[in-house]
């Protein structure tokens, strides 16, 4: 596995000091799925206002690292830590500092988007107003989310980040699915919550738009 940087790094202003850990990191992680290690003696380290991109051919191991580091699926071995602590100690508190967008877009078909989204502002806050008009959704608002075509359904899933302020998003493929004006939309985003001090690790195949992110090959 191997890191590089495709750009300049990010100065976040008012950020963390050089002696600050980062806001998340991995030690010599190893993962089992079924009878097979996935990958082992893997370690990463994203500051505040950082960006991750997780490259590498299908079954490397993007996805699963992802999950890992959400909390939903145990390593064999190694550590993740949270500004230095056991990101684990406390499940709840950690599942309320990240977002994580997965391959599934967790729609309710029958239920307008308005309703969908502010579903889950009523349980990790955040205005789904705001949310929705950031991904270019505010004029949808009221039509069931079954009419929505792919691209749609995709922003509206992506527009959960907005809630709650969470400091770390792990997306999946996040321009699964977008034209070029909504991979716009969705790079403000991304560039407003890293202004902010919060961080991104995202598995792709395809170019994102998070300038000076560094690339952990799988």
């Amino acid at each position: 596995m191997t890191a590089r940087r495709n750009g300049p790094g990010l100065t976040t202003p008012g950020g963390p000091g050089p002696s600050a850990p980062p806001l998340i990191e991995a030690q010599e992680l190893a993962l089992l799925r079924g009878e097979r290690v996935v990958f082992a003696g893997l370690s990463l380290a994203v500051p505040e206002g950082g960006a991750l991109l997780l490259t590498g051919p299908n079954g490397a191991g993007k996805s699963s690292l992802l999950r890992c580091l959400a909390g939903l699926l145990p390593p064999l071995s190694g550590r993740v830590l949270w500004r230095g602590e056991d990101a684990f100690a406390d499940r709840e508190a950690h599942a309320l500092r990240i977002r994580y967008a997965g391959h599934a877009e967790a729609l309710k078909p029958s239920l307008t988007v308005a309703e969908n989204i502010s579903f889950w502002a009523r349980l990790w806050g955040g205005d789904w107003r705001e949310a929705l008009a950031a991904l270019g959704l505010a004029d949808l608002a009221d039509l069931p989310a079954r009419v929505l075509s792919s691209g749609q359904r995709r922003r509206l899933a992506l527009a959960r980040l907005l809630l709650g302020r969470p400091a770390l998003w792990l997306l999946d493929e996040p321009t699964v699915g977008l034209d070029h004006a909504s991979v716009a939309r969705l790079g403000a985003v991304l560039e407003s919550h890293r202004a902010k001090g919060g961080a991104v690790i995202a598995a792709t195949h395809l170019p994102l738009p998070l300038p000076g992110a560094r690339e952990l090959a799988l």
